[in-house]
């Protein structure tokens, strides 16, 4: 039985706060590693997935939206674009790396020592692009859960780059936060299911050195706005949550 897993999120192509959180003394000892979505839509699409892939069978993918997204712009579909830099990590991506993203599930449910099945999603456990925040009414995270069975009680989701645990009608729900594209604060965040229990961690990271780590390993053009953007978690919690928020869920 898996004891403990080391929770990751929205990597989004940023290699050098992967790297920092990777090296952490609780990551290394965790059983498992499990990724929850948007690993690649970036500036460093490929060295990610190369690094991600580099851990083993240690190391779980789930597919986000940004994953899906990227599969779909290679394969010729017609789809909304979302942003600039998503058809460009998209053409930078190998057939293999396209492959890998195509295949990756969506939940993915593993049995975790004092947990029990334990819902790894991006979104929400039915989609990936589903906006539930920690201060969604308890119908939005109904109807979100509709569909799980009464023994999934634990449920891991990314996609809106805020950490939090909470309650939701005897559900335990908890949000790594982002790896690439922080709301809030600079660093990477995650979290750690360990013997029952739930931590959030931050990862702090010499910001300047990162930044530059991550211009000086991409080729996306606009590379330096991206990262003194993203990285520096110029967007705060709460913008994300006022842009996040549905309409039918304000006050």
């Amino acid at each position: 039985m898996i004891s403990s897993v080391a929770v990751l999120s929205d990597v989004h192509g940023v290699l050098p706060v992967l790297e920092a959180v990777l090296a952490q003394p609780e990551v290394r000892a965790a059983d498992l590693v499990v990724v929850t979505g948007d690993h690649a839509s970036g500036p460093q699409p490929g060295a990610v997935l190369d690094r991600m892939l580099a851990e083993g069978d240690r190391l779980r993918l789930v597919r986000g939206n940004a994953d899906r997204e990227l599969v779909a712009l290679r394969h010729g579909d017609e789809i909304e674009v979302p942003d600039e830099i998503t058809p460009w990590a998209a053409a930078e991506l190998s057939d293999a790396h396209v492959d890998l993203l195509a295949g990756l599930p969506h939940p993915l449910v593993i049995q975790v020592d004092g947990f029990g099945p334990v819902v790894f999603c991006h979104g929400s456990p039915r989609r990936d692009d589903e906006l539930v925040l920690v201060d969604s009414p308890l119908t939005r995270w109904a109807d979100a859960f509709a569909e799980l069975p009464d023994d999934q009680q634990t449920v891991v989701c990314g996609h809106t780059h805020m950490p939090f645990v909470r309650l939701v009608d005897r559900r335990l729900v908890v949000n790594p936060g982002s790896i690439g594209m922080p709301y809030g604060r600079a660093g990477g965040s995650w979290a750690l299911l360990r013997h029952g229990g739930v931590s959030l961690y931050h990862t702090p990271i010499h910001l300047e050195a990162a930044i530059n780590a991550v211009v000086a390993g991409s080729t996306y053009p606009h590379r330096q706005a991206w990262a003194d953007e993203y990285l520096a978690a110029a967007n705060s919690d709460a913008d994300a949550i006022a842009a996040f928020t549905p309409a039918g869920d304000r006050p």
